[in-house]
């Protein structure tokens, strides 16, 4: 199948499994975290403040990991990454076993993890090109979201079943030990690196490096405009998904939390078929009209489930929601490894990354606001007509229907 070719890659092959395993660790540790707070403190504000601490780090140093991305060794960067963040989670999985875990060990871990996330993302995403030639890279990105999205609809039910079974201790430990065999899936890379033809190279000042990489974003309006958009699709997008679904649910659907994790499940769904069908295509036409038509299909979709229709309907909106949306963010990341040259990829990436998530936080809040305010499906259809609105903006710019 098309979709595995990256795979006959070793160094693709060890870094794609070693990071699959990670994931499923990530899923782990996230629903045995919630449990934990839930029991420890009772209070939705600590859960907030969890994701608080693990979020603002990233903005805060990812134009930093950015340059040392594409400065430094990408692969020791990761491996350096996955080691730190397994011996953070082993020792919050030995406080937990020993009953002296607190909250604030949570949130200096948190911390960390954001900090760590603000190098190893960028890094993650500069490496491919290093290690697949073009023609391989829709596969490698394919296969890459297609983990991420497998390992976030079982892992909960893993996860949930390890906390119920030997507590959440046990689902730290398996965590940290995820981590650890990512790192040493990356020990291959390490040892080709110095084929990436990265090496050896002589740098300008830090400060330097960032200008060429904002530079190389503003010269190509296909990444400024995107970027951009971004940013405000988490404002009308995003936060009313995230945080109105449970309410809507409450408000529309009789208040049954199986319908809301049908609504997630369907959404996870419609991404691992887009996932599936884009790493098929080898030489996909027409990319700019085809990402952003999908961009206002997902605004679209949020306001039919906003409306007061049957439980199939709104599931098969969510399903086509998160695949238009997912064959976006395929699109985007294989134009990107495209158009930017591999020795400027990380800032490139960091500022991709701080540019589309440095609004989400004012979008969660806003879409909180606006949901006690209006109520959920009327934020759910504002939400949307926006979005699918300045889509089709951005889409009357030639640099965007033309891309091909």
């Amino acid at each position: 199948m098309n979709i595995f070719r990256s795979l006959k890659h070793r160094a693709f092959a060890f870094l794609w499994t070693g990071q699959t395993i990670s994931r499923l660790g990530d899923s782990l540790y996230r629903i045995a975290l919630s449990w934990w707070v839930l029991e420890k403190t009772g209070s939705a504000a600590a859960m907030g403040s969890v994701l608080i601490f693990s979020f603002v780090p990233m903005l805060i140093f990812l134009l930093i990991g950015g340059v040392a991305v594409d400065r430094f060794s990408r692969a020791r960067i990761m491996f350096i990454s996955d080691i730190l963040r397994s011996l953070i989670v082993g020792f919050v999985s030995l406080l937990a076993y020993t009953g002296d875990l607190e909250i604030w060990h949570i949130y200096v871990a948190s911390i960390v993890f954001g900090f760590v996330s603000a190098f190893f993302q960028p890094a993650y995403i500069a490496i491919v090109p290093d290690v697949i030639p073009p023609e391989g890279r829709p596969s490698a990105n394919s296969l890459t979201a297609l983990s991420m999205q497998v390992t976030g609809i079982v892992g909960p039910a893993i996860g949930a079943w390890i906390v119920a079974l030997s507590g959440t201790a046990s689902a730290f430990l398996l965590d940290a030990v995820s981590f650890f065999l990512g790192a040493v899936c990356i020990i291959p890379l390490l040892k080709t690196e110095s084929k990436t033809g990265l090496q050896g190279q002589e740098y300008s000042h830090p400060l330097e490096q960032l200008r060429e990489g904002w530079t190389a974003v503003i010269s190509v309006p296909w990444l400024w405009i995107t970027i951009f958009l971004a940013a405000f699709m988490n404002l009308t997008q995003a936060g009313p998904f995230q945080v109105g679904l449970p309410f809507l649910v409450k408000t529309n659907l009789g208040n049954d939390v199986r319908i809301l994790g049908w609504m997630f499940s369907a959404a996870s769904l419609g991404s691992v078929v887009s996932a599936l069908w884009l790493g098929h295509q080898t030489n996909l036409h027409r990319r700019g009209l085809i990402s952003y038509v999908g961009l206002i299909i997902w605004g679209l979709m949020l306001v039919v489930v906003g409306l007061p229709l049957s439980l199939p309907i709104l599931l098969g909106a969510a399903f086509v929601m998160s695949g238009a949306v997912e064959g976006f963010n395929l699109i985007w990341t294989n134009t990107l490894q495209e158009m930017v040259s591999p020795e400027k990829l990380g800032r490139v990436s960091s500022i991709d990354m701080l540019g589309s998530f440095v609004l989400l936080p004012v979008g969660y809040g806003l879409a909180g606001w606006a949901i006690d305010i209006l109520g959920a499906p009327t934020v759910f259809i504002i939400g949307g007509l926006i979005t699918a609105l300045l889509s089709l903006i951005a889409l009357l710019h030639p640099a965007i229907r033309s891309l091909d």
